[in-house]
């Protein structure tokens, strides 16, 4: 049974030395350190067997980039070696595998070989062969960068270059990256980058350049380091002219206002520096000058007929300029389609509208109850009424014929009418004479007791 074991375990081991796959017996976590000149730096090796069990025999050895091998240490399970050039630069204590550079410099970059032979003890003659190699680079941290532009100061669009290059004090693999307003830059037709991207080369410059720059410099052993801003100034435009008004109605380029409405306009241009302004009215052959600024001001009242206008915006700097124009009719914009007239009319058309017809409606009102009711005959015939007779109670006229007969007597201003005796008919008449000459009677009823048989024939 003991025999039948030690042959299946010598079969395994066979196996794993000829397919490589031996992490059965050791491990190495890391494959490539980064180390940090002047910093320790630990190869560390993981062992998955029993020391006591075994017998092990190795070498660690270092191949410089330059293709240079050296052996560094030779060690069994009961002594290490380590070559004089290394002795105070190499702590290596066995029965451990694992190697610790105990200040590295730029000359302990390359490859680090471990050749390892694992003999086990109740397995006479058979020997396990590992071989692990580890790549270490030894790196400065990286300082701030900074940035330096040319030329130093404001450039024009299209006319111009900039140059940005930016550079550590310390730093090895060094990874340089450019932002603009805090958004990474990439190749394009006009940014040219250098092979280590430590400078940008702008090719020409135009408006969308303009903005704050910024360089960030890495590398393997230290994060992002962000330089000082600095403000690349781009003199542009004018561009994207427009005139525009806040009343009246516009239809293209024609602007349409109410008679008697003041206007403003008001010309926009993006630039950099801000644009001049030149205001220029147009009457067939001729133009004149009306203001200069960005603003203008028309009374609509002034214009006899439609006329057209022109804004022209000038960059001092770039030398360029744009032109932008319109024509201003006066005319009634209609209902719905009104802009406001003369900011200080406290009174709104509709409301005057609407107070006249209010006026001409309560006239027509007070005439017809004149005409229909006589206001001023009922309250003279119900101040000359007899006070018995208002106290009387109301009848329909009916009750007691007798009471309607009686003598009347008329009494007038003199100078106006003489007094006279009338019937009942003939009272409706008086009354329209009374109106025709402004008379007013007194009227005195007499009626006697005994009703008398010829007044009522």
């Amino acid at each position: 049974m003991g025999a039948t074991g030690g042959t299946a375990l010598y079969v395994c081991s066979v196996l794993f030395f000829l397919t490589d796959v031996s992490s059965e017996f050791i491990h190495i976590p890391t494959l490539v350190h980064h180390g940090i000149e002047g910093k320790p730096l630990l190869l560390s090796v993981e062992t998955h067997f029993l020391l006591d069990d075994v017998e092990i025999q190795g070498t660690w050895s270092h191949t410089r980039p330059s293709g240079t091998r050296a052996t560094l240490v030779t060690f069994t399970k009961e002594s290490t070696i380590i070559d004089m050039m290394y002795r105070n630069h190499l702590l290596f204590k066995g029965p451990n595998v694992s190697m610790l550079i105990q200040k590295l410099n730029p000359d302990d970059e390359g490859n680090y070989t471990l050749d390892l032979n694992i003999e086990f003890h109740n397995k006479t003659g058979l020997v396990i062969k590992e071989r692990r190699t580890v790549q270490v680079t030894v790196d400065v941290p990286v300082s701030s960068p900074v940035i330096k532009k040319n030329p130093l100061n404001a450039v024009i669009e299209d006319k111009a270059n900039v140059t940005l290059s930016c550079s550590v004090e310390r730093g090895t693999r060094v990874v340089f990256q450019w932002l603009r307003d805090n958004i990474a830059l990439g190749h394009s037709d006009r940014y040219h980058f250098s092979k280590d991207n430590s400078t940008l080369f702008i090719s020409p410059v135009r408006k969308e350049d303009k903005g704050t720059y910024r360089c960030v410099s890495s590398n393997p052993v230290s994060p992002g380091q962000y330089s000082k801003a600095v403000e690349l100034n781009v003199y542009y435009g004018p561009y994207n002219l427009e005139v525009n008004s806040g009343q009246g109605l516009r239809t293209g380029e024609v602007f349409t206002i109410n008679p008697g409405e003041l206007v403003f306009f008001e010309c926009q241009a993006d630039s950099n520096p801000p644009n001049s302004y030149v205001w220029i009215s147009k009457s067939r052959n001729s133009t004149q000058v009306i203001t200069e600024g960005p603003r203008l001001e028309v009374r609509s009242y002034r214009l006899a007929q439609a006329e057209e206008y022109l804004c022209r915006a000038f960059n001092n700097v770039t030398q360029k300029q744009d032109e932008a124009q319109f024509t201003l009719v006066v005319a009634s914009l209609g209902p719905g389609k009104e802009k406001h007239i003369q900011d200080d009319s406290p009174v709104s058309p509709l409301a005057a509208i609407t107070v006249c017809s209010l006026f001409i409606i309560g006239c027509m009102l007070l005439f017809f109850l004149r005409r229909t009711c006589h206001p001023k005959r009922v309250l003279m015939s119900i101040y000359n009424r007899p006070l018995s007779e208002q106290k009387r109670p109301h009848r329909s006229g009916h009750e007691d014929a007798t009471e309607d007969f009686g003598i009347y007597e008329f009494v007038s201003i003199p100078g106006k009418m003489e007094s006279a005796q009338a019937s009942c008919r003939s009272l409706a008449r008086l009354e329209s004479v009374q109106d025709m000459h402004t008379t007013i009677y007194d009227v005195i009823r007499h009626v006697p007791e005994t009703p008398s048989h010829s007044l009522l024939k």
